[in-house]
């Protein structure tokens, strides 16, 4: 599990869990885009806004009541994850796609892995939560590499990757002061 997180450093930073949005950066992004690319882009943002969706649901489920270093970090990557599921709506509209209507689906299996991981304690909710990251990354790259995104998606996705590798690192420190 250690090698999951083998993405380049990155020039993003990921101290900024809600990066700022001005009306200008909103675009209608699908004329002009060929059939096959406008498919793939489709089929590329529904899979990371529904992946996006189980995340931030996972975290969710994962903080408990308790004032503790462990709830902080699951409120704020709660709460970044919830941008990216932000940012993937928002390119899903931009270019005159809606979500898909099977999400609830993924935000069951969101509920699942952050109810139960969270009632095997602090070691199971770090280890569920560099599991999904690392499968998080996994998909951002292959997208990245499959997908002729325009240059904003492309930016978006690269930000939003770099912030799930932070999350690996995050999980991966507090998992070793535990031990």
């Amino acid at each position: 599990m250690d090698n999951q997180n083998t993405q380049e450093p990155t020039s993003y930073d990921i101290s900024i869990v809600r990066p700022q949005m001005r009306n200008d950066d909103f675009k209608m992004r699908n004329h002009g885009i060929e059939p096959a690319r406008l498919a793939a882009i489709k089929k590329g943002l529904l899979t990371l806004h529904t992946l996006e969706l189980m995340a931030q649901t996972i975290y969710r489920f994962q903080i408990t009541g308790k004032n503790c270093e462990l709830n902080r970090q699951l409120i704020a990557a709660m709460c970044n994850e919830m941008t990216h599921f932000q940012d993937f709506q928002v390119k899903l509209y931009e270019y005159g796609f809606k979500p898909s209507i099977i999400r609830w689906a993924y935000w069951c299996v969101g509920f699942s892995f952050g109810f139960f991981s969270r009632l095997f304690g602090k070691k199971a909710t770090l280890k569920m939560g560099i599991w999904v990251e690392a499968k998080a990354v996994h998909h951002y790259a292959e997208l990245l590499k499959t997908i002729d995104w325009d240059e904003d998606t492309r930016k978006v996705i690269e930000k939003d990757q770099a912030d799930e590798d932070g999350h690996i690192n995050k999980w991966k420190k507090l998992l070793k002061e535990l031990q």
